[in-house]
């Protein structure tokens, strides 16, 4: 009779000691488990998916918004007063935070396919904590400073939910394997029938999203219109200070067919650009006249405002970080730049045989010339000669006594509204557009200018949709722009989707046999009708020729006396090569007895 006791052979694990010693700290064999995770490391698990799926779209918000980001940090200087570029801590902070989550993430999915037990690292668990709440408090910072900004998550979807759903596909396709391993790796019970079901409803989501999307570059090559015009707002603000002469100068040498501009009146009733309602952004006047750097800046004479430098601001904060591209002699001449009067923009533009569109700012109550700023604006015009077609005048307050100019407005409005105002042009919003909106205003002969445009992607959604011109801080960007970046007919399209459903859902099919193919295999053979000693001995036989660190559990007698047993000559056989391994005691990790009674 021979009596065996637990054959256990160790075998080094690299791949998982990894997986679990860094999500969990569980270096060490006897530490890694296969039982079922506690429901409150399910509840860590929860939490770290939840931040992942957070961060992964406060990651997408931040590529998109990078169209705005100068109205960001525009935004929050009208907040504090002082200019700071906030976007680049919160970028680092997000590409950290981010990849953090990410990596844990992997891990935690290694351990589902695994079998192995969930147990994150206490270190890890505050981790994940701060990168939630941090991104908490900064999802409800933007809403309060800045939410107008979410529109654009609805607009670039435009143009990148086709390739989203792509990426989509690839990351359901590939969470399958995950899956499959713990459905079929473990005991049938009431959470694996959960998964599995959680599972395909979000394939079967996935696989239908582009029922739920629009693109306006989904279209026939020969309905694309031509292509918009690039209006320099504020000339070239990335190559230039904004609203000074250089950087309109810039703006007209980039192709652009109009420059737009901000427009106050001075104490004395010279029309000067200004973006801000006081100096102190864009000028030395902190310096030059430290007592009045918070009034407004149309109660300044036009002495005193040309006195003030309008450059140097621009080379120290780097608002569009473009400084370092710049030369020597640009630098130079940056640094010599002085507020621009309206008359200098008009004549710089009538040289150019470009056209103008003006943003007038009302004077406040109080100021001298807050009856008379119309006339001081309609002077400078006739001063500058240029010919009132050229002039888009914003806004259409005055459109009685305004003759022989555009009138535009900056808010959307109903066409009959638009044409009882004889309003000609709208300057609008890239988030309050539609390209119904704009076909529309096309046929009753109203323009539309979208703003601010300032991203090749942007710029190929507004293209596709027709609209005629748009206002834009990167005239240089644009320009480089020739086509859309891409343009697909529906049935194209509708036979990339369909195709890659297909190709995704058979390899979803494929990875699921293959995680079964052991069971499959198991279950068609015979060897689950073999002797236990019969399969001790072939493994033995079969590992006498090399170390084995392999554990294996007890093997218990199938005690089935009717099934073909080997013969007594095999049996013998088999015992004898087995002899070598059976004396290997001095193998590491590698304990076994047989006693012969």
């Amino acid at each position: 009779m021979v009596k065996h006791q637990p054959l256990q052979v160790y075998e080094k694990q690299i791949l998982l000691s990894f997986v679990t010693g860094l999500y969990g700290c569980r270096w060490k064999r006897y530490q890694r488990s296969q039982d079922e995770s506690s429901k409150w490391e399910c509840v860590w698990f929860m939490i770290l998916c939840s931040s992942f799926l957070l961060l992964l779209s406060w990651v997408y918000f931040w590529f998109v918004a990078q169209n705005d980001f100068n109205e960001f940090n525009w935004s929050i200087y009208n907040r504090s007063g002082e200019w700071m570029d906030e976007t680049l801590p919160i970028i680092l902070s997000t590409a950290v935070g981010f990849s953090y989550v990410t990596f844990l993430m992997i891990l935690a999915l290694f351990h589902v396919s695994l079998g192995q037990q969930l147990n994150l690292f206490w270190l890890h668990k505050v981790g994940v904590s701060a990168a939630l709440l941090s991104t908490l408090s900064g999802v409800l910072s933007v809403d309060d400073i800045w939410g107008e900004e979410w529109h654009i998550l609805r607009v670039s979807l435009q143009s990148t939910a086709p390739f989203l759903h792509i990426l989509a596909l690839a990351s359901v396709t590939a969470l399958s394997w995950f899956v499959a391993g713990y459905v079929i790796g473990r005991e049938r019970s009431n959470l694996q029938g959960t998964v599995m079901l959680l599972y395909f409803i979000l394939v079967f989501l996935v696989y239908l999203a582009p029922l739920m999307f629009t693109c306006p570059c989904i279209m026939d090559r020969h309905r694309l219109k031509a292509r918009p015009a690039v209006i320099g707002r504020r000339g070239a603000p990335m190559l230039a200070p904004e609203n000074t002469l250089m950087s309109f100068s810039r703006a007209l040498q980039q192709g652009t067919s109009s420059v737009e501009a901000d427009v106050s009146i001075s104490v004395d009733g010279v029309p000067f650009l200004m973006r801000d309602h006081t100096l102190r952004r864009t000028t030395d006047v902190g310096q030059i006249f430290p007592d009045r750097q918070f009034s407004e800046a149309s109660f300044f004479n036009w002495t005193e405002i040309r006195s003030l430098n309008a450059g140097q601001w621009f080379l120290k904060s780097d608002p569009y970080w473009t400084v370092q591209a710049l030369t020597a002699r640009d630098r130079s001449k940056i640094s010599n730049q002085t507020v621009c009067s309206l008359v200098e923009m008009l004549r710089l533009v009538a040289r150019s045989n470009s056209s103008a569109l003006i943003n007038i700012r009302k004077p406040p109550s109080g100021h001298p010339r807050y009856q008379n700023w119309f006339m001081d604006t309609l002077w400078a015009v006739q001063k500058s000669g240029i010919s009132q077609k050229r002039v888009t005048w914003s806004p259409d307050t005055h459109r009685g006594r305004v003759r022989g100019f555009h009138m535009a407005a900056n808010e959307k409005l109903p066409v009959k509204e638009v044409k009882q105002r004889g309003i000609t042009s709208l300057t609008l919003h890239y988030s309050k557009v539609h390209p119904k909106d704009i076909e529309e205003y096309l046929a009753n002969n109203v323009s539309v200018t979208v703003y601010p445009v300032n991203k090749a992607w942007l710029y190929s959604i507004m293209w596709c949709s027709g609209v005629p011109s748009v206002s834009s801080d990167a005239p240089q960007v644009l320009r480089k722009v020739s086509y859309p970046i891409w343009l697909m007919s529906q049935n194209a399209y509708k036979f990339i989707w369909m195709a890659s459903d297909l190709v995704s859902l058979t390899t979803v099919i494929g990875i699921f046999c293959f995680q079964n193919y052991h069971m499959i295999r198991w279950r068609m053979s015979d060897a689950q009708h073999c002797n236990a000693e019969w399969i001790v001995l072939n493994a033995v036989r079969c590992h006498s020729n090399r170390d084995v660190n392999v554990m294996k559990e007890k093997l218990l007698f199938s005690g089935d006396l009717t099934m073909e047993l080997p013969s007594p000559e095999e049996i013998s056989q088999q015992r004898t090569e087995a002899i070598p391994f059976f004396q290997a005691d001095s193998s590491p990790g590698f304990h076994s007895s047989v006693t012969m009674s």
